[in-house]
């Protein structure tokens, strides 16, 4: 299973779930969307966003128990 966390610098919320992340799946990849144009196009303000396999599975606030659930898919 290939989870990335798409975040960006100063986002407190972004910075919430990369802990979470760090807690339920430490091997996920984080990347900040202002990295790249395509990506700031794609992602917008919609950070955090997180990917499972390639899908976008949640956005915004995401809680613990929601991020445990998208992990268990």
């Amino acid at each position: 299973m290939k989870v990335v966390l798409f975040t960006r610098r100063g986002c407190h919320l972004c910075e919430r779930v990369e802990e979470l992340l760090a807690l339920h799946s430490p091997d996920a990849v984080t990347v900040d969307v202002d990295a790249s144009p395509e990506q700031a196009a794609r992602y917008g303000l919609r950070v955090p966003v997180l990917q499972v396999d390639g899908v976008d599975l949640l956005e915004g606030r995401i809680d613990e128990a929601s991020l445990v659930a998208a992990l268990q898919k």
